[in-house]
């Protein structure tokens, strides 16, 4: 059940964007937003455009993240923080991730 759990979690992550302006490869690739090991995306640049990109991911993200939980049976927070992990993980290099002690590191 985990795997599929994961695997769900992964796909979800690489949801298409393309109705936005901003894309979410665009904005990893120009150290715009980051992964956190909570689970959800984060601005490192602060622009309308960045921010509005930000809070639609996180809106599907936590969408997303209650329903595995219900399927699951499992807390919501336990479902974002498994998926966090491997987000952070599988960041490519150059892109941002946020450490344990709340700083961005560059991988």
């Amino acid at each position: 059940m985990n795997k599929y759990l994961l695997a769900t979690l992964l796909g979800l992550s690489l949801m298409s964007t393309s109705a936005l302006a901003l894309t979410l490869t665009e904005a990893r690739q120009q150290g715009r937003v980051g992964e956190t090991l909570n689970g959800y995306l984060a601005p490192v640049a602060q622009d309308k455009e960045t921010l509005a990109l930000v809070k639609s991911i996180n809106d599907a993200r936590s969408e997303s993240y209650q329903q595995l939980a219900d399927s699951n049976n499992l807390p919501v927070d336990e479902v974002a923080k498994m998926a966090g992990k491997k987000l952070v993980a599988r960041a490519q290099p150059g892109e941002y991730v946020k450490g344990l002690n709340g700083k961005w590191l560059k991988k």
